[in-house]
């Protein structure tokens, strides 16, 4: 129950591409998928794949917490990067403003105009 109660509660925090489309295309080509299919259907031989069979519902969760995974990794970047030309900016800004200004501090230094 307190599973169902958390899936709910994430259902909520879905956006609309989640909830309209929840199944992510597939990378393999259609061979490969055919192979995919086919071994799947197999009767498993190794205990590691008995035991799999009972998780093969959580596939779909794993493909959306790998989702989630990636987007995070790729913000970081983002932001990392953001960050990086935030401070060029600023270096950029505080040049320009100690070129306009006019103080015996300035004066002592050469102008970056």
């Amino acid at each position: 129950q307190r599973i169902l109660r958390l899936a709910e509660m994430c259902r909520r925090l879905e956006t609309e591409e989640e909830k309209v489309l929840p199944f992510y295309p597939s990378s393999l080509a259609e061979g490969e998928q055919r192979d995919a299919r086919r071994v799947l259907e197999e009767t498993p031989a190794e205990p590691l794949a008995w035991a799999m069979r009972d998780y093969v519902g959580l596939e779909r969760f794993w493909q959306r917490f790998n989702k989630a995974k990636l987007e995070e990794q790729a913000l970081e970047r983002e932001r990392a990067a953001l960050s990086q030309r935030n401070r060029r900016l600023r270096e950029l800004l505080r040049q320009y403003l100690a070129g306009i200004s006019v103080s015996q501090e300035v004066l002592g230094e050469p102008n970056p105009l």
